[in-house]
């Protein structure tokens, strides 16, 4: 029996099309993900208690009610005093969050008045609640 003694070369190069395989893959996965939690429409109808609390110590709730009176968290404030109450609330943490739950019967021009006592308080950081769209 008689082997073979030739040498044998290897070929230096990588083949890349397995890894670009996986790293395409993965980008469709992230794409396709990500569109899922864009929520596609926003239906002001409050308010509506859930059972998940949120931690109401990172948050400011501003609320306007349907009479058109301004609460922070529970409590009732003029709309002239609340720039400073904010202010006061954002003192020790600038990068709090603010929220704003406005009745659905609140004019516009109230919650828009309320936004911006905030804003002149110092809020930078704002969401509106909203009930959760009822699917059909």
């Amino acid at each position: 029996m008689r082997f073979r003694t030739e040498d044998r070369q290897y070929i230096a190069a990588f083949s890349y099309a397995s890894l670009t395989d996986v790293v395409l893959q993965l980008l469709i996965f992230f794409l396709l993900s990500s569109a899922f939690v864009v929520q596609s429409g926003v239906k002001v109808q409050l308010p509506k208690a859930g059972p998940a609390e949120t931690e109401t110590k990172s948050t400011i709730i501003v609320s306007v009610n349907a009479q058109g009176e301004i609460f922070i968290n529970t409590e009732p404030v003029a709309l002239d005093v609340l720039p400073g109450r904010v202010r006061l609330l954002l003192a020790d943490r600038p990068d709090q969050l603010v929220i704003l739950q406005a009745d659905r019967t609140v004019s516009l021009q109230r919650a828009v008045e309320a936004m911006d006592a905030v804003k002149a308080g110092g809020g930078s950081r704002f969401l509106i609640a909203t009930e959760p769209l009822e699917q059909q």
